[in-house]
């Protein structure tokens, strides 16, 4: 399965982005942090999420529409890597991708709307 890509995520880049999180995570003995952002894509306006991710296949661009489609990404990554893994954004308000290591399921945690 190498190279990889659902949508716009890299399942081999993603591999290794959470094995650096959890190597971080028992070096610094920060095993109480439940969550490690893997990926930020630096806005948090829908279109360029859209285009970010690849997932042009939202028909009706809406925020609610979005969240569904990030939720199913997640999920389905999530089950394809073994890991649990959500989108939610960052404290500087731009969409990431993160790893949870307490979760038993992945879900999107998206608080608040995006732009339009």
């Amino acid at each position: 399965m190498e190279g990889v890509k659902i949508y716009g995520l890299c399942l081999d880049r993603l591999r290794h982005q959470i094995g650096n999180a959890k190597k971080r995570a028992k070096d610094n003995a920060v095993l109480c942090q439940d969550r490690f952002l893997l990926e930020c894509y630096a806005t948090a306006e829908m279109d360029d999420i859209i285009d970010i991710l690849e997932l042009y296949d939202i028909e009706n661009r809406t925020p609610a529409l979005l969240r569904e489609k990030l939720e199913d990404l997640a999920y389905t990554v999530s089950q394809l890597l073994r890991e649990k893994l959500f989108f939610d954004y960052t404290s500087s308000g731009h969409l990431g991708l993160y790893l949870t290591m307490q979760e038993k399921s992945a879900s999107v945690r998206l608080q608040g709307s995006l732009a339009a």
